[in-house]
């Protein structure tokens, strides 16, 4: 997607704070008990969106924090700022995380040890699924991610032999950003109800594709959506096939997610984990839609001049040059689109003398 046609969506959709951003440290308040942070993340998307929420534990008063940031000095600066001018002198007494990935579960760990005492732990709240892949990715299970994923590039076209065996010499990186995960969780799942302080009650909806078992939290009294990584304002979710899951459609599985916010009222506060909150739900679950369906004719399109392999239709849903980092994530979208078309019945795969997998209309 380009930058003007990002724009042209974005302009359909409204920002109640216009351009106010928290400082990095501080603090926006959104609404009654509810305040919004943003800390740094160490990639070419600077951000993520964390949330504190008021919060009453076992006739304890204190926050609840949504998501963490990624481990990284920056980020625990940034959170020593907020202990210090932002939590009116009350204890954070829970950590909920909308999902796995770095940059959401990163400084759980550290978050529960730092607000546990002997006579209170500050417990981390998570799908079980991503709880289970966190723990085993902070454990290292990740030793074989470079020759996985140089595996999974080749089959997909990818012919340079130099960035090939670059990758094969990778080690996976999530125990730098995840360096550990709390030994014990509270179980979040789809319908459940989280009540905070004064009864303010959270409504627990799962969404597939992006992660596992991704949780995001709506408040139907206080018309407001924790949408994660789900519903994002500019950007399209990152939605990949990877080398440990190669058949995946995390595609199909994203779309139908969707679906669960259309009962959701059209003046929902939308909080993201990346950009701007925004009023326009309705509106940006239809950009989405079209957008994956638009991306999906241009490849049908393309399949049915001659078989393409992932690497091929690369140009087709990216219009800019790409980095070796961002080419991980971009082929893996690529893939996805190919997979949700040969899963639906609209392309065949085979397997090419070079080992690459070729799909066809």
């Amino acid at each position: 997607m380009t930058h003007s046609s990002a724009d042209a969506l974005e302009s359909a959709l409204t920002y109640p704070l216009d351009d106010r951003l928290p400082s990095l440290g501080g603090a926006i308040e959104i609404a009654p008990g509810l305040k919004w942070l943003r800390m740094p993340m160490p990639f070419q998307l600077n951000h993520i969106n964390l949330w504190l929420l008021r919060d009453r534990v076992e006739g304890r008063d204190g926050w609840a924090v949504v998501d963490c940031g990624v481990d990284m000095p920056k980020a625990r600066a940034a959170w020593e700022n907020i202990f210090a001018h932002e939590l009116d002198g009350l204890p954070i007494l829970r950590v909920l995380v909308t999902h796995m990935h770095p940059d959401h579960v990163g400084l759980a760990h550290w978050l529960c040890e730092r607000w546990s005492t002997p006579e209170f732990e500050c417990r981390l709240w998570m799908s079980a699924a991503d709880y289970s892949a966190a723990l085993h990715a902070s454990a290292g299970a990740d030793r074989n991610f470079g020759e996985l994923m140089s595996d999974f590039f080749a089959c997909h076209g990818i012919t340079d032999t130099v960035l090939l065996e670059r990758m094969r010499q990778m080690r996976g990186n999530y125990t730098t950003m995840v360096p550990g995960v709390p030994s014990a969780y509270r179980r979040l799942l789809d319908g459940m109800d989280v009540t905070l302080a004064d009864s303010d009650q959270w409504h627990c909806i799962v969404g597939y594709g992006h992660s596992t078992e991704h949780i995001a939290l709506h408040s139907a009294a206080r018309k407001l959506l924790i949408a994660g990584d789900m519903v994002l304002p500019r950007i399209s979710t990152n939605l990949s096939v990877f080398g440990s899951e190669p058949e995946g459609d995390p595609l199909a599985l994203f779309l139908m997610s969707l679906q669960r916010y259309r009962a959701l009222p059209a003046d929902t506060l939308v909080l993201p984990a990346h950009g701007k909150p925004f009023i326009g739900l309705h509106t940006r679950l239809d950009q989405l839609q079209d957008h994956h369906r638009d991306r999906l004719a241009e490849v049908i399109t393309a399949a049915r001049e001659k078989p393409v392999s992932g690497t091929d239709i690369l140009p087709l849903l990216f219009k800019r040059k790409l980095d070796s980092h961002q080419l991980s994530f971009a082929l893996g979208e690529a893939v996805a689109h190919l997979n949700n078309l040969w899963h639906a019945g609209q392309l065949t795969r085979t397997r090419d003398s070079e080992g690459v997998w070729r799909y066809a209309a």
